[in-house]
């Protein structure tokens, strides 16, 4: 007898009762359900029900079966439907919310080849710096830049991201170069106002962010690029990662800071889901083809 079958017949019958009922939920006769349910009982050398003409009971070695089944077929179904799932082709349309200057830079320029590979998938993005909810707001897939928090979903890491301290050679040469974070609260620090890590009045430093350090600064945003054109213009000192600066610290127009602490651990680049056992065909492709395309951000930015 197949074996699977045999567990599945098991898992019916202990859930109803009854063989019979088994039989007719699985589309088999009674007496193919008693024979299946014989043979596990002759493989494995033990009673796994006691019958009576009310039905079936579980003996105590049936009802430890029964738990190990229920956690291994899940996962044989799960392991076929990975498989199958290969022939399926992605489809339909995929919303998908990503940070502004992150998707500006690094998502939008992916789109035409995404869409090169999936013709049959309609991408809807959404761009913004505040944090969304993607099951309230109804959202397939989003892109999160920093710590992930403990809203009910899954996770991908896509890639890493660090932090930079940095201004434009002007503002240096007119205010000088800071040396230790202690310095910072003499100088203008233009803040991000999404970021737990960054206030009105502090600046967290250390790979956990423990070291809270006093700044000042005559700019608050909620958007990095805004920040970003400020400290081109030579207005103050920014704190902000490293895709966002990448381009201007290889052109020399801003200048990496050297510190005495170090920057925060931002957490990386994640994709979220909904935590589905398996998300639909076009949030997988999407996924795998981010994590391929993302993987070497980090490498690809200049170091400062």
């Amino acid at each position: 007898m197949d074996r699977i079958t045999s567990m599945r017949v098991f898992v019916r019958a202990a859930s109803q009762g009854s063989l019979s009922a088994a039989a007719r939920h699985l589309d088999m006769s009674p007496a193919m359900a008693t024979k299946h349910v014989n043979a596990l009982e002759a493989r494995l050398g033990v009673k796994l029900f006691h019958r009576s003409t009310r039905g079936l009971t579980l003996t105590g070695v049936g009802a430890d079966y029964l738990d190990a089944c229920l956690r291994i077929l899940p996962e044989i179904d799960e392991a076929e439907a990975a498989a199958a799932s290969q022939r399926v082709k992605a489809s339909g349309l995929l919303r998908m919310s990503v940070p502004l200057s992150f998707g500006q830079r690094h998502i939008a320029p992916l789109m035409p080849e995404f869409s090169r590979r999936h013709p049959d998938v309609t991408v809807e993005l959404g761009l913004g710096d505040a944090v969304v909810d993607p099951v309230a707001g109804h959202w397939d897939l989003t892109v999160r830049v920093g710590r992930l928090d403990d809203l009910p979903l899954r996770a991908r890491r896509l890639a890493d991201c660090t932090m930079v301290v940095c201004a434009a050679p002007d503002y240096l040469d007119r205010r000088g170069v800071p040396r230790r974070v202690a310095e910072l609260v003499q100088h203008n620090c233009l803040g991000y106002t999404l970021s737990p890590m960054q206030d009105r009045r502090h600046w967290a430093f250390g790979a956990d962010g423990q070291l809270r350090v006093p700044v000042n600064g005559n700019l608050l945003a909620n958007n990095g690029d805004a920040l970003l054109a400020a400290a081109l213009g030579g207005q103050g000192i920014i704190y902000q990662p490293r895709f966002i600066v990448a381009q201007a610290l290889a052109s020399g127009r801003l200048v990496a800071l050297a510190l005495d602490r170090p920057v925060i651990d931002l957490g990386g680049i994640h994709a979220l889901y909904p935590p589905d056992r398996r998300p639909p065909a076009k949030v997988r492709v999407m996924i795998d083809f981010l994590a391929q395309c993302l993987a070497g951000i980090e490498a690809e930015a200049p170091a400062g």
